[in-house]
């Protein structure tokens, strides 16, 4: 069923995006809860006209999430966690953790912007997530998971013991 959002869905989409789903997603959820309207064509129609007055407002949302994507782009996140055996966190890792990242590193996104495969990250490792900001600005961020625990020292090698042979072992007796 075609719908129209008329506010932003997590894991669905943005304002005035035309998005199928479900039919009965929409009848029961998203339609009584305001969040959508059927994507007739009459509605199809007023959305565009929607879109044409706010086509200024529209383009300085663009610019914004254009500089956003810049500031991402000069930004490089590496996300510390508690790992068990290999390379298994314990826990995982969300859209939330890298948004708190991300402000902690002075970009501001919002975590219903950031789409993370699988929704959640289990190893440690290179991860993308997919930050979406406008419906015409979407951009691919790479990250890494380390292990927060300080790497363990190489143990000392020992030196390898002496066998000891008949004759040594009857001098030290005597």
């Amino acid at each position: 069923m075609e719908i129209i959002l008329k506010k932003d869905v997590e894991n669905l989409g943005l304002e005035f995006d035309t998005v199928n789903v479900k039919p009965g997603y929409a009848r029961n959820y998203l339609l009584p809860q305001g969040l959508a309207l059927l994507a007739t064509p009459k509605n199809k129609a007023n959305l565009e006209a929607t879109l044409e007055a706010r086509k200024d407002e529209e383009a300085k949302l663009v610019a914004n999430a254009n500089a956003i994507v810049e500031q991402l782009k000069k930004t490089n996140i590496t996300i510390a966690t508690k790992v068990g055996a290999g390379d298994k966190l314990f826990g995982s890792i969300n859209n939330a953790d890298l948004s708190d990242e991300l402000s902690k590193a002075g970009v501001n996104v919002d975590k219903k912007y950031i789409k993370i495969p699988g929704n959640t990250i289990k190893r440690t490792g290179k991860v993308e997530a997919i930050i979406r900001l406008h419906r015409n600005v979407e951009h691919t961020y790479e990250f890494e998971i380390v292990s927060d625990a300080p790497p363990a020292p190489a143990a000392p090698k020992a030196a390898p013991a002496k066998k000891q042979t008949e004759e040594e072992t009857t001098s030290e007796e005597a």
